[in-house]
């Protein structure tokens, strides 16, 4: 399965274990960024990891970023994308009744 796996700087420090972690479940990552610690905008992630899902690119998506909550409201703006906010980590993925 491909996952795109996406981060704002907050979460930059855990996405190459992210990455690593999709790997080892057998699974494909798709790096949408960041890649430094350096400030970023997390709708501008959000957005990326969103639209590789509706595009069909990916088919789950795992966002990464400070605390989740301003990306969770994002995501689930988004058409076909539902987000749901767990401790420091924002999974997303197609379902077809999302909106």
């Amino acid at each position: 399965m491909k996952i795109a796996v996406a981060c704002d700087h907050g979460g930059f420090p855990l996405k190459q274990i992210v990455l690593d972690s999709v790997r080892a479940a057998g699974h494909e990552p798709i790096d949408l960024g960041t890649n430094s610690a350096e400030s970023v905008d997390f709708p501008d992630f959000t957005e990326k990891l969103g639209r590789a899902i509706q595009n069909g690119e990916a088919e789950r998506g795992i966002l990464v970023c400070g605390s989740g909550v301003g990306a969770c409201i994002a995501a689930n703006k988004m058409k076909r994308c539902v987000g749901g906010n767990l401790p420091r980590h924002l999974f997303c993925r197609s379902r077809s009744h999302a909106r």
